[in-house]
């Protein structure tokens, strides 16, 4: 009787062992995998930043930081170069907008356009991208548009960023390369990077990368990642082709010099706010501080795609290292970066604050608007 008992109760057993799906650890292993991948986003750059700050300030006394800037900044110019982060801004709204428009996406107040790139660069200061995370997500829902969409047109508007910035690289190579000589034969650092370029392996070792990667692209494209690579350069291609199918094309182009030109301006005041700058300008040789300039601008356009909070230490370190290529002492260097791009952060920080209040009160004005319309629908036109 047991024994029957026992394997019948056995079966029963082995039949709900059979029936109950076993517990799948993939769940969690996948959010796992997104927490750390979260952490990483957020952790990286937040060391970067810290770590490349605290080795900027082993290299250079703070206290000689401060005293060049107590002593020699003319905070005029730091003024003017706010105002000109401003209205670069302000530019790029509008030629965003002019891109939403054109792959069919609803026109939104100028002031709106505005405030959402203001939102997005004072998000940045925080973590790297989540502006950006931020503006295509808030467009999306306001103008009740394909997020895809969206992100495909802020895509193309880095796109074209990144067309200017190669075009200026060449320009400046071009107009410093006797600064730039000199640097690769006068100090140690420069003849080691004069040594890397030299060096055929590297070149040969990044024609196989880029051979790789074209191979990757073309021959596997059923591989998870590799067809979500395809997507995102896919993605880009259709963002940045608009800038050629929509209408008054040449305005695009015309705002995007725009922008450019109030970002090397920005630069070019803050030369004028510091007197070591400002003897780079009254030098004969220096095109009145255009070359300078032009190469200060250009590293710290490119240390941007590290990613940190704001470009804060791997745009410091940039614009020291081009400023010490027109003998600008550490010190000096130091002391223009951190006024530059503190100044810099606080108009963000208050024009970031600026967009939250314009969106939230906008934001109620347009919710009470649709609970009128749903309320009255003799009143919807």
């Amino acid at each position: 009787m047991n024994n029957n008992y026992n394997n019948d109760t056995g079966d029963t057993q082995s039949v709900l062992d059979t029936c109950t799906p076993p517990v799948s650890t993939d769940k969690h292993e996948h959010a796992i995998k997104k927490y750390i991948g979260t952490g990483f986003r957020y952790i990286v750059p937040i060391g970067i930043s810290v770590g490349l700050v605290v080795w900027l300030f082993h290299k250079v006394n703070f206290q000689d930081v401060v005293k060049t800037v107590k002593e020699g900044c003319d905070f005029f110019w730091i003024a003017v170069m706010m105002l000109l982060t401003t209205f670069s801004h302000m530019i790029r709204g509008v030629r965003w907008g002019m891109q939403l428009r054109a792959t069919g996406v609803k026109r939104m107040p100028v002031v709106c356009e505005w405030s959402t790139i203001w939102g997005a660069y004072a998000l940045n200061l925080v973590f790297p991208q989540l502006g950006e995370a931020w503006r295509c997500v808030f467009v999306s829902r306001r103008q009740k548009a394909p997020l895809s969409t969206v992100i495909g047109t802020d895509v193309g508007d880095r796109s074209s960023d990144l067309a200017i910035i190669l075009i200026l690289l060449a320009v400046s190579l071009f107009v410093a390369h006797p600064f730039i000589m000199d640097f690769l034969t006068k100090y140690a650092i420069g003849r080691d990077v004069r040594d890397i370029t030299d060096d055929p392996v590297v070149w040969i070792g990044l024609a196989l990368i880029v051979a790789a990667l074209w191979t990757l692209l073309r021959f596997f494209k059923t591989v998870k990642w590799v067809s979500e690579l395809n997507t995102n350069l896919t993605r880009i291609w259709e963002g940045f082709k608009v800038i050629f199918t929509m209408k008054k094309w040449w305005l695009y182009i015309i705002l995007t010099l725009g922008i450019w030109t109030c970002y090397f301006f920005e630069t070019y005041s803050v030369f004028l706010a510091f007197p070591f700058t400002r003897a780079l300008i009254h030098d004969p040789h220096m095109a009145a501080g255009f070359i300078p300039g032009l190469v200060v601008f250009v590293f710290g356009s490119m240390s941007m795609a590290v990613p940190s909070n704001g470009g804060l230490g791997p745009w410091n370190l940039a614009v020291m290292f081009a400023l010490s290529l027109f003998g600008i002492s550490n010190t000096e260097g130091t002391a223009f970066s951190m006024v530059m791009w503190s100044c810099q952060a606080a108009m963000l920080i208050a024009l970031g604050l600026f967009a939250a209040g314009y969106i939230t009160v906008t934001g109620r004005k347009i919710k009470k608007e649709k609970s009128n319309v749903i309320d009255n629908p003799s009143q919807e036109s």
